[in-house]
This record gives structure tokens, C-alpha cells and sequence, in this order.
């Protein structure tokens, strides 16, 4: 078997191949995956002529595919992987790099821009995708770019902007599982103001059954709802105003919000009533029955909204070589999910989670293009508080004996699903109290303020080289809070989870760190349409003040890890090219980490260790080819080679591959249309997608990971040529694949991982009207 090195250098063998193969441009090839506008370097440039790795989807091309939310796009960018657990949980992964944590006192890998500001912290990234013009997928440290939380990539979105003229879309859709889904935008404008409107709701039920409370349930829990399922809906408002013909004004204002059922967190170990530990059939999750009191929810589920509101003022005079750009934003964001972390009908493991954050931030660059140089410089400032709260609920006789089995013979749940250990506080106390009701909370806080300046400069050397320098300077101040309630059980006499509690007291931990983070591109254009490119760039992740409390004989005082900043040097060079039907692009990296951070779950909190040193080495690929006009046939690969070193300093994370991160990902697909005459067209879009094996924790543990997964997608229907309207069925996950999204979680700190299965198949059909 081939080294990742040999792999590297085979991989690298291609390029001049690719070089020489590529045929001429063609204009229409921008149809589909094609030469589309990018601005990932803050000023209009063609796809290929930007010298990073970067893939980019128009809203239209996304819509023609089926790609409505971000889990959905992952699968067709190489190095991209979004994982949702839900909405208020998604991980997004580039190049193997998660970042998914809800602790406030954590900061983010992996940017997520939303119109141009920093949205990164996982409990507020999540938004629907709709009425948008792109989204650009920029992999490697980009601090200049995108902030300091672009560690190792960015995923951008831009919507779509106030327009000239009268125009709108009215989209709806309906399918199995209680599909039905409403979307609409109303757009209208003038070249001096405009107003544009959009919305998006989406419904469906719950595609795993949850007996809880119900006759078949072997308990008189709460009636529950079925288990991930949807109910969403987002909104947009964008407001136009060129007071001065040098001068535009956005005003956007952004809503995302949920109230879905619950999460299924299935036990791997302890069956339903009358059921079986698999995934992909029936769960009674029955929740705490006093979950109304504990968690200010009487059933599983999430509820979430999101705000935002964006300036951004674009100053650009005609004739002028000069212009400003400068982006004010706020967002807040207001989580609360329920959660069942034991996945089973016993009163054990019973928390929620209330994410609540505030974000404000304001950005000016100057841009200069000239001949021959062109640079921006500029300075932002980002300030944050936001918490996480987590209470915990659970029966204590049931918890003691599902975790330290104190009555032996007694199982947690017996093998027909019977929760037999609800009757060991009855034997423990000798019937005299059936149940001893317990909570505890623990909530923690983190205050962010950060200011940069940044700077970048290109300059043409000659007409087939071009040189890119650039830089940030950082000051970031951090302080981290938090505050424990866990008093000692009635039968136990010690608190039931295994973390120490604050006493009533609110503990405090403040540092201040700085940075300098440079990035060096060079790109020579060997042909009309293909350039290569190389950089070398630094990515940071902010060390981690964090902060928890510890016992000790004078009472509880507080315990402070700081994790350092996690440092890596990507290195990258690859081959762009847009020449007659065929577009393409090949490269490769090699990234080296220090302090990598990893989040592990420790008795239901998550907190971040130093896994000691890590390297990643990959290949990405993407083509698209137009035979004909009428068809376009679109692919990408990505191979990554993503692991801890296998160094002793590393102790037990040494040699395990990133958490996530499938070694092989793929996927292909065909746009073909064709006119039947009449004004009418027919067209498929049918699409394959493919990724390997992945682990979901550190260190890796096979009995929790997903094996090979491929997912075949299709949309075809009739529509009028001129796109006025469209009637199109849709099938996802077309051959119905069991297939797992996560698997550990809370549970598996205690011993009983649970599971999360993916989409079964889904089917629908969608009209579309647009004037």
C-alpha cells in the first residue's frame, strides 16, 4: 500500500498532465459549476484566477440540485463535511478540522460568514439557505480574508442583493413524511433604492418513531412527538439606498428559527419497550417528567431563534482606483434544546441545553486596484458574551443502578424494555419513597473582544506571475465564568455527575493573547485559461481559558486549564483551468499542527485537551464538462490523510484520524435539459455521492463509527424554457440507505453511546412560479 507521501506525489504528477489537456472556454460553461464571480479575496475575480483552493455554488445551481440546507451541501465540496445533529448542533469540518463545541468560553475553527460577518460560534452558525446568490467554500488559513476564526477554511455565504426592476418566486413543496415546505421572494427596485423580501418554511414530521407515553410504551411518560423531524422557518428584509451615485447602502435584517421535535439520541445498549437497539427502527425516549420544571419545556425538542442585522456601506467612485467597504453587524441568538442523552425509556440521563449569544462587530477595508498592484487594508473589531447552560435531571435510584449497578441482578432496562431499575429507590429505602426526584446545572460563560488590522498586497510580476503578501495582527482579551449546582444526592450523599460544584459562587478567569498571522500566494498563468498556484499561510485557533470548579478541604475553589493556541502551517499548490466545455481544478496540501485542540466529553461536560502535534495531507479535484450544450456532467474528489501524530507526548490520542473526517469523499452528477418544443423543456438533474469510513470521537473507537456511505439524489420534471415556471419530483437518498450521523454523544461518557440515524428516503414534488 502506498504511503500518504506516495499518494501525495502521484497526485502531484498530474498537474502538468491537466495543464497541457485542458481544451478552450466556452461562455455558457458558467451555467452549472461553471467560471462563476467570486469575491473570496474582496474584489470580483473568476473562480480560477484566485490562488487558493476554493470551490463556489451559485443559489441557482443549488437549487437545481436539491441543496437547501448546509448538511446538504457538504457532500458536493471536497474537504467539506457539515454534520446536524440539529440546528442548534452542527459541526462543520474542513479538511478534518471540527468545530462544533457550544462552550462560550471556546472559540471557532471554521468561519461561517453570513454577508460578510463572522457567525462562527456553533450555536448561532446554523441558516437556512435560501434565496441566495453563493456560497464560497475557502479551504486553508485565511486570517486576512476571514478573520481569525478561519483556522483552516471558511464556508461564506452571500444572499442574494436588492435588484433593479419588479420580479418574485413563489416555491412550494410537498412529500412523505409529512413533507411541506413554502418558500417566496418579492424583489423591487430602482438603480437609486429597492426593497427585496424572502422567506422559507419548512415542515416535516419525524422519521423515527417515539413510543414514549404511548400504548405500546412501557411507562406513563409525557407523550412525545417522533423524532427528527423539522418545523423551521427564515426570513429576510433587505433595504436598498444609493443616496450618492458613489454610495450604496444594504441594510439586512435576517430571522432563523426552529421548533422542531426532539433529537434522536438512540441507545446503543438499552432497547425500547418491546424493541431493539438499532437506529433505524423505534425509540421511547420518554424525557424527565418533570421536565416542565427543570427545563422550562415539558416535552424533547428545540427551540431557536436566531436575529440578525447587517450595514454595509460601499463607497466606490467612478474613475477612482480607491474604494471603502464597511460591514456593522449584530446577532443574537436564543437556543433551547431538549435532549434525552440516554436514548431510552428510563428517567437517567435527562439534560438541556440554553445557548444564549450577542454578538456585535464592524469591519472597514480601503481597496486599491491599479496596474499592476492591487491591496486592501483595514481593521476589525468583534465583540462577544454569550453562555451555556445545561441543567441535568434524573431519578436517583434509577441512575445509581444504571451506573454502578448497587442492587446486583437488577439490569438498567431488561431485555424485553422494561425499565427495571425505576424500582430500586423503592427497594433502597424499603418502599417507603417510590422516587427521589434530582437536578443539578452547571452554566458557563466566555466574554470575547478582539481587534485587528489586516493588509494585503498582489503584485504582478510580469504577465504570467502574480505575488500575494498579507497579514493580521490580533489582540484578543478573553474571560471565562462559571458557576456549578450540584448538591449531593439523597441516597448517594455526593453529587450525582462527576464534576465539582462552585457552592453559590460565580468563579472568574480573564487572559489576553495577541497574534501575527501571514499568508504568501503565488499564481503564473501558463495558458489562456489555466493558471497554477501556490501559498503558504499560518491559522490559529485562540487558547481556551477554561474554567470549572474542584473540591477541596476549605470547599470549592476554582480550576482553571488553559489550553494554548492550536498553530498550523498550510501548504498547498495546485491547478486551475476554464477552457472550452471543460473546467477543472487539482491540488494538494500538506497542514502541520501544534497544541491541536480536541473536545472530548467528560461525565457530560464537554471540554477541550491538548492532543500534542497533528499533520494532515490531502488531494482535492472538481471537473465539470459540457459534452453538448443541452447536458453538463459535474464531479469532485477528496482523499485526506488527517491523523494525531503517532508521538508518546501524545498519550492516547497518538495515531487517531481526526473525528468526522472519511478518508475518501466523492460525488458526480449530470444537469441534462432538453426543449420538447412548445416552450417546454425536460430535465434531470440526477446526483451520487460517496464518503468512507468515519470515526466520531477522539480517540477513535470502531464500535461507534460509520462505515462506506453512497447516496444517490434525483430531480427531474417539465418546466417553460424561459423559467417561468417549473413542476419537479424530488427524491433524496433514492434507495432508501440506513446509514449514521453521529454516534458516542453525552451517553457514551457514561458508557451507553447513542446514535443518530440519517435521512431515510424522501420523496416529493415541487412546483415553482416565477414573474
Amino acid at each position: 500500500m502506498k504511503s500518504p507521501v506516495a499518494r501525495l506525489l502521484a497526485a502531484s504528477a498530474l498537474l502538468p498532465a491537466f495543464a497541457l489537456a485542458a481544451p478552450a472556454q466556452a461562455d455558457d460553461a458558467a451555467t452549472l459549476t461553471g467560471e462563476i464571480i467570486v469575491t473570496a479575496q474582496k474584489r470580483d475575480q473568476k473562480i480560477s484566477d484566485v490562488p487558493v483552493t476554493i470551490t463556489a455554488w451559485t443559489g441557482e445551481t443549488l437549487q437545481r440540485i436539491g441543496v437547501s440546507q448546509f448538511n446538504e451541501l457538504s457532500a458536493f465540496v471536497p474537504g467539506l463535511n457539515i454534520q446536524e445533529q440539529s440546528a442548534n448542533n452542527p459541526g462543520f469540518v474542513i479538511r478534518g478540522i471540527t468545530s462544533d463545541s457550544g462552550s462560550a468560553q471556546e472559540a471557532a475553527r471554521v468561519t461561517v460568514y453570513y454577508n460578510g460577518v463572522d457567525v462562527s460560534r456553533s450555536r448561532g452558525s446554523y441558516f437556512d439557505l435560501f434565496d441566495i446568490s453563493r456560497v464560497e467554500v475557502v479551504k486553508g488559513p485565511q486570517a486576512t480574508l476571514f478573520g481569525t476564526a478561519a483556522a483552516i477554511g471558511a464556508v461564506s455565504v452571500i444572499p442574494n442583493p436588492v435588484a433593479e426592476g419588479l420580479s418574485g418566486e413563489v416555491r412550494g413543496a410537498i412529500g412523505n413524511h409529512g413533507q411541506r415546505q413554502l418558500s417566496g421572494v418579492l424583489n423591487a427596485g430602482t438603480d437609486t433604492y429597492g426593497v427585496r423580501a424572502a422567506f422559507a418554511w419548512k415542515q416535516r414530521d419525524g422519521v423515527v418513531e417515539n413510543i414514549a407515553g404511548r400504548g405500546a410504551s412501557s411507562n406513563a411518560a409525557l407523550p412525545q412527538r417522533d423524532l427528527n423531524g423539522q418545523e423551521q422557518m427564515g426570513a429576510r428584509l433587505s433595504l436598498m439606498l444609493k443616496p450618492l451615485e458613489d454610495l450604496r447602502l444594504d441594510l439586512v435584517y435576517s430571522y432563523d428559527g426552529q421548533r422542531s421535535p426532539g433529537t434522536a439520541f438512540k441507545s446503543g445498549t438499552l432497547c425500547p419497550f418491546g424493541g431493539d437497539t438499532s437506529p433505524f427502527s423505534f425509540a421511547e425516549l420518554s424525557g424527565s417528567p418533570v421536565s416542565e420544571a427543570v427545563f422550562g419545556k415539558d416535552e424533547l425538542g428545540l427551540w431557536r431563534d436566531v436575529h440578525d442585522i447587517n450595514l454595509t456601506a460601499r463607497f466606490t467612485p467612478e474613475g477612482s482606483r480607491w474604494s471603502t467597504v464597511h460591514i456593522t453587524g449584530y446577532r443574537e441568538f436564543d437556543s433551547l434544546e431538549v435532549f434525552d442523552a440516554d436514548g431510552s425509556g428510563a428517567w437517567f440521563l435527562e439534560f438541556a441545553e440554553e445557548a444564549i449569544g450577542r454578538q456585535y462587530s464592524h469591519e472597514s477595508r480601503v481597496n486599491f486596484d491599479g496596474d499592476g498592484v492591487r491591496a486592501f487594508a483595514g481593521f476589525n473589531w468583534f465583540s462577544e458574551r454569550g453562555s451555556q447552560s445545561v441543567p441535568f435531571s434524573t431519578e436517583e435510584g434509577t441512575y445509581l443502578q444504571c451506573v454502578l449497578g448497587i442492587v446486583p441482578g437488577i439490569p438498567c432496562v431488561n431485555a424485553d424494555g422494561v425499565v427495571t431499575a425505576a424500582g430500586v429507590t423503592s427497594l433502597l429505602t424499603g418502599g417507603a419513597i417510590a422516587q427521589i426526584p434530582y437536578q443539578s446545572s452547571f452554566r458557563n460563560t466566555g466574554e470575547i473582544s478582539s481587534f485587528s488590522l489586516f493588509a494585503d498586497v498582489t503584485v504582478d510580476v510580469g504577465q504570467w506571475l502574480e505575488l500575494t503578501a498579507g497579514g493580521r495582527m490580533l489582540w484578543e482579551d478573553r474571560t471565562s465564568f462559571y458557576i456549578s449546582n450540584q448538591p449531593a444526592s439523597v441516597l448517594g450523599g455526593v453529587p450525582l455527575l462527576p464534576f465539582a460544584g462552585t457552592g453559590g459562587q460565580s468563579f472568574r478567569a480573564d487572559a489576553s493573547n495577541k497574534a501575527f498571522l501571514p499568508r504568501f500566494n503565488a499564481l503564473a498563468r501558463l495558458a489562456d485559461g489555466v493558471n497554477a498556484y501556490a501559498t503558504v499561510s499560518k491559522g490559529r485557533r485562540s487558547p481556551v481559558v477554561q474554567l470549572g470548579a474542584r473540591n477541596t478541604a476549605d470547599g470549592p475553589v476554582p480550576n482553571r486549564t488553559d489550553v494554548p493556541a492550536e498553530t498550523v502551517w498550510n501548504y498547498e499548490a495546485g491547478l486551475k483551468g476554464a477552457r472550452g466545455p471543460l473546467q477543472a481544478s487539482l491540488g494538494v496540501y500538506l497542514q502541520t499542527y501544534d497544541n491541536f485542540q480536541v473536545t472530548v466529553n467528560e461525565g457530560g461536560q464537554l471540554v477541550s485537551r491538548n492532543a500534542g502535534s497533528a499533520r494532515n495531507i490531502g488531494v482535492e479535484a472538481e471537473a465539470s464538462w459540457r459534452p453538448v450544450r443541452e447536458v453538463l456532467l459535474f464531479g469532485n474528489l477528496g482523499w485526506i490523510d488527517a491523523k494525531i501524530r503517532d508521538r508518546p507526548e501524545n498519550g492516547i490520542f497518538a495515531n487517531n484520524r481526526f473525528r468526522l473526517q472519511p478518508e475518501w469523499q466523492a460525488a458526480a452528477g449530470i444537469d441534462a435539459r432538453v426543449g420538447v418544443g412548445g416552450g417546454l423543456e425536460l430535465f434531470a438533474t440526477p446526483t451520487i455521492t460517496h464518503r468512507s469510513r468515519i470515526f466520531f470521537e477522539v480517540p477513535n473507537d470502531p464500535a461507534i463509527a460509520q462505515g462506506p456511505v453512497t447516496l444517490v439524489n434525483l430531480r427531474a420534471g417539465i418546466g417553460a424554457e424561459d423559467g417561468r415556471w417549473q413542476l419537479t419530483g424530488f427524491a433524496s437518498n433514492l434507495f432508501d440507505k440506513d446509514h449514521i450521523i453521529d454516534a458516542g454523544n453525552t451517553g457514551g461518557a457514561f458508557g451507553i453511546p447513542t446514535f443518530i440515524r440519517g435521512m431515510p428516503r424522501l420523496l416529493g414534488v415541487e412546483a415553482a412560479i416565477r414573474f
